[in-house]
């Protein structure tokens, strides 16, 4: 037989028993480098809103994943997840192979916060030299603290507090406008007309709170409490 013949016959064989997926080249694997950039931007993006200077730290991504790439990683937040403190971040790929990795990071936010300077007093008006601003990591403190006097001034505490403490606006009181029992002007307003009369009073309230009064007539209405022993009810 020809040498020549039996060598391309040969090479012929030893093709026929290449598995197709031998024969493909291997698809690429998506670098961790690539899913922390993805984070990154994702949580920069979802806390451009935040007070403070912030800060975002992604942990350490496993480089011996095996995950094909993924020209188009997708970051999303778990129900109940938030660019705030501690984390968790989910990056999706759904072509050309589908896969979803979760990620640890957190969020610092450095900013000004309102703390007690001296004794506070249960149910006492709030005084500014009563106060001090601090600077700290707004995510390690209780959740909705005051980020400025003005939030705090004029109002009282639900409970006495030692100085130091995070005033948080939620155990802070408003002073009453409106009184129970107290005689307030009533201002009805509406399209072109304004009318103001006396009534009493059911409820009290802060300034911009729901109050009911009655009129003279007898007639229970809602309105809004106004500083100045003022109720507005628009029509």
């Amino acid at each position: 037989m020809n040498p020549r013949l039996v060598t391309l016959l040969i090479t012929a064989a030893l093709a026929a028993t290449v598995s197709p997926a031998q024969a493909q080249p291997a698809q690429g694997r998506q670098d961790a480098a690539g899913i922390k950039r993805t984070v990154e931007e994702f949580l920069k993006i979802q806390s451009g809103g935040l007070p403070g200077q912030v800060t975002v730290a992604v942990g350490a991504i496993d480089p011996r994943l095996n995950l094909a790439a993924c020209p188009a990683p997708q970051a999303f937040f778990s129900p109940g997840a938030r660019a705030w403190g501690k984390t968790t971040v989910g990056v999706r790929c759904t072509a050309p192979a589908a896969w979803t990795l979760y990620v640890q990071a957190s969020v610092t936010v450095m900013g000004d916060y309102v703390a007690s300077a001296a004794p506070l007093v249960q149910g006492q008006e709030i005084e500014a030299r009563q106060l001090v601003v601090l600077q700290g990591d707004l995510t390690s403190l209780p959740a909705g603290v005051a980020t400025d006097v003005s939030q705090v001034i004029g109002r009282s505490t639900n409970a006495s507090l030692p100085p130091g403490t995070p005033l948080r606006l939620d155990t802070l009181r408003s002073k009453p406008v409106v009184q129970p029992g107290q005689l307030v002007r009533l201002v009805s307003s509406g399209s072109g007309f304004s009318v103001s009369s006396e009534a009493r009073a059911m409820s009290g309230g802060a300034d911009g709170q729901v109050v009911r009064v009655k009129t003279a007539s007898g007639q229970q209405i809602s309105g809004i409490a106004k500083q100045g022993g003022l109720v507005e009810v628009a029509f």
